[in-house]
């Protein structure tokens, strides 16, 4: 998203899965995605008691709604990633390399551990901020 400025300051860690910080000026259309869950078109669950998998079908979920507002993955300036405590968060990262590919500009993120999700069985729930010129 050329129009962004993703911001990287040079007295913090670079990390190639997101940015410290982006800035999105006046004028863009913001689309806020609610949270995502590893539930595919059927309602069931992708993969039990597994992270990556779960992962890979919310961001998949998340493309869907994106597509369905005008927008795309390069889109989103913003992700919030809630895990079930216990679980390893490498594997939701990895999904997210996975779907992200070579894009530059990954978005900023929040990662939480949490005690649980409003979807029984659920392991991860990715909400996100898009923005796009009108």
């Amino acid at each position: 998203m050329a129009f962004a400025r993703y911001i990287n300051p040079d007295t913090m860690p670079s990390n190639p899965a997101f940015t410290q910080a982006v800035r999105v000026p006046a004028g863009a259309d913001t689309i806020y995605i609610g949270g995502q869950n590893g539930l595919d078109a059927s309602g069931q669950l992708a993969g039990t008691d597994d992270v990556g998998a779960q992962t890979h079908q919310a961001l998949l979920n998340l493309v869907s709604c994106l597509d369905a507002a005008g927008a795309s993955i390069e889109n989103v300036v913003k992700w919030t990633v809630l895990i079930v405590d216990g679980h390893d968060v490498r594997a939701g990262f990895a999904a997210f390399e996975q779907v992200w590919g070579g894009r530059p500009n990954p978005p900023a993120i929040t990662v939480a551990k949490v005690a649980g999700l409003a979807i029984p069985g659920a392991l991860v729930e990715i909400d996100a901020v898009a923005a796009v010129l009108p």
